[in-house]
């Protein structure tokens, strides 16, 4: 099926921090208002003359960040499941404008009691919750990394950075300063995603905006990113502001960016996944994936070496170093044959056997 170019929008709205309430009440009062705030505002993108495809909105843009408190404390304030209380007005509005709404909040899953997750998922234009991306590498919060091995146990391994495949094309989430870390946005490219979706709550620093122009580049995929508008979370006496929402194609270049901190949604552009298509196959000289050659290096995403050594064998063999479930073999098709955009060159085999064991001359 072709899919025509269809348009993004990103959110840009203010956000206060249910973590500076006097009490739980007070703090379910400021998670509804920021709440109808964003409605409101994904209303009006709506009733506008460019309607959106789909929206993002930013991280915990809802209920703040969990300021100096403790994981209990914080899910019993403002944490709630996914779908649940927060998402279902949502999930109303994306299936009576039938658009996708894409965004980030704290969850706490009912099957993890005890803990939250900072939690990235995307509402379809039925109004339903099709993709939960519950983040791994988090700077202050909890991670299903903390448990990893129980995650597993009940959760499939393609679903630690899940990729939806869609109407507009294949679509995955990464929250704010996870964009830094290549590797998660080569982990859903490999899985065939086409757009990145970033809600972000953050200040201005080099290094995460030249992370986004990296991601989009290296991994030949759209990047819609959204930040909130007025203070970011992590600046309690709100001198640090937001703003800076951006969206660029897969080569890189800027679509729609908007510098300042005030609430728009003018920040909106047309994604066209059929060119990212065409321009990723083997034959226009474009491709940043068949260029690359990544299944050379398929042996080390496997089995990164790091600051672990491998250990020498009594049978005189390198034996395997230890490897986290995360990136246990179940992952090595995918890291040796990229199921990105269709047509595709054909992985080569890998120099080295799987489990990377060399003799010792």
């Amino acid at each position: 099926m072709t899919i025509k170019p269809w348009r993004a929008t990103a959110i840009q709205v203010r956000s206060e921090r249910a973590s500076q309430a006097a009490d739980n009440a007070a703090a379910a009062d400021i998670i509804k208002r920021n709440q109808d705030r964003l409605i409101a505002l994904i209303e009006r993108a709506c009733a506008s003359d460019q309607k959106p495809d789909l929206v993002v909105f930013p991280e915990f843009a809802m209920q703040g960040p969990p300021l100096h408190m403790k994981v209990e404390e914080w899910i019993e304030r403002a944490c709630s499941s996914i779908p649940g209380p927060l998402t279902e007005p949502l999930q109303a509005l994306a299936k009576r404008e039938g658009i996708f709404i894409a965004g980030n909040m704290f969850e706490a899953p009912p099957e993890w009691p005890g803990r939250y997750f900072n939690s990235s998922f995307l509402i379809d234009d039925q109004g339903e919750v099709i993709l939960n991306y519950r983040r791994v590498n988090t700077a202050a919060f909890p991670s299903v990394h903390d448990f990893m091995s129980d995650y597993l146990a009940v959760t499939d391994q393609d679903q630690v950075f899940p990729v939806v495949d869609t109407r507009l094309g294949r679509l995955a989430l990464i929250p704010c300063g996870e964009i830094v870390i290549p590797e998660v946005a080569r982990m859903m490219m490999m899985q065939g995603a086409e757009v990145i979706l970033h809600p972000t709550n953050s200040k201005r620093t080099d290094a995460q905006e030249a992370a986004k122009l990296s991601r989009t580049t290296e991994n030949m995929t759209y990047l819609v990113s959204a930040n909130v508008a007025g203070p970011i979370g992590f600046s309690p006496d709100n001198t640090i502001p937001g703003g800076r929402s951006h969206i660029l194609d897969h080569h890189g270049n800027t679509l729609a960016y908007e510098d300042g901190a005030e609430e728009t949604i003018a920040v909106s552009a047309m994604i066209d996944v059929e060119q990212l298509r065409t321009d990723r196959r083997t034959d226009t000289g474009l491709s940043i994936h068949c260029c690359g050659r990544a299944t050379k290096c398929t042996c080390l995403f496997i089995a990164p070496p790091s600051s672990i050594r491998p250990t020498l064998s009594a049978t005189r063999r390198w034996s395997m170093w230890p490897r986290p479930r995360a990136i246990s073999p179940p992952l090595a098709p995918i890291l040796s044959a990229p199921a990105s955009s269709i047509p595709y060159r054909r992985a080569q085999p890998s120099p080295w056997p799987p489990l990377l064991t060399r003799r010792v001359q």
